[in-house]
């Protein structure tokens, strides 16, 4: 849980910029690559991704604007990167006018109570939840998979390394 607004922009600024990276490597083409037929997509993923920060700031008074959660993805990559860079900044805006005590408030978030710090931290999460899930579809559309916590392995050849054993 954030307890101070300072600590949770930091750490947004990374997370988000993570994000456009990941979602800068996708094609429209890559937006139909599924494990299965019965999983989300690629794309249906990363539009999850970018709506989400709408969809549950706004439980918290925070209005970040952009298309309803439940709406159907766009068509290419591009769109889905724009939607999210607006929601995105929009939550650090937003939440740079909050104050650390608005980190306390308790707001009804899927029929439970959530201290604003804990929406905050379970806004970060479930992001680098769905990344991560995004990557692996990204390897199995043949895409190249940018580094977020550190190079990716197609980054260690760039850097004239060899990436680490298998």
């Amino acid at each position: 849980m954030f307890r101070r607004v300072q600590d949770f922009l930091e750490t947004w600024g990374h997370e988000r910029s993570s994000t456009l990276k990941v979602l800068g490597a996708l094609t429209d083409a890559s937006l139909a690559q599924a494990v299965t037929t019965d999983h989300r997509t690629l794309g249906r993923l990363a539009w999850h991704v970018a709506t989400t920060p709408a969809e549950m700031m706004e439980r918290t008074g925070l209005s970040v604007g952009g298309p309803p959660h439940e709406s159907p993805p766009p068509g290419t990559a591009a769109a889905v990167a724009a939607t999210y860079e607006k929601a995105s900044q929009a939550v650090a805006d937003g939440v740079a006018r909050w104050t650390d005590a608005t980190l306390e408030v308790e707001d009804d978030m899927y029929g439970q109570k959530w201290a604003r710090g804990m929406t905050l931290m379970a806004l970060v999460v479930h992001q680098a939840h769905h990344r991560g899930q995004m990557t692996v579809l990204m390897r199995q559309a043949g895409l190249v998979v940018p580094g977020v916590y550190g190079p990716s392995r197609d980054e260690w050849a760039k850097m004239g390394m060899q990436p680490p054993a298998v």
